[in-house]
């Protein structure tokens, strides 16, 4: 009997364990001209596609609290040679 509490009881705190090791992932929100950024840190810059013509891109950053956003932005691609 105290085997199996023992085990559920394992069992309880390995799950919680696990749930606070994924946090949520933030919204994607879209640039507007003239929009204030606030980047204290850049986390990530997803690379631009190889095409020729305006393409979605990413930048992952943080902003002067701390909070991590993520924000889409429109580019031209990469793929057009001159």
């Amino acid at each position: 009997m105290k085997n199996r509490l023992l085990l559920v009881l394992a069992g309880v705190v390995s799950l919680s364990a696990y749930a606070e090791q994924t946090p949520a992932s933030p919204d994607v929100f879209s640039y507007d001209y003239g929009m204030h950024l606030d980047i204290s840190q850049v986390v990530n810059m997803a690379p631009i596609a190889d095409v020729c013509w305006p393409t979605l891109a990413q930048i992952t950053y943080k902003d002067s609290h701390g909070e991590v956003h993520i924000l889409g932005y429109s580019v031209m691609g990469t793929g057009c040679s001159n």
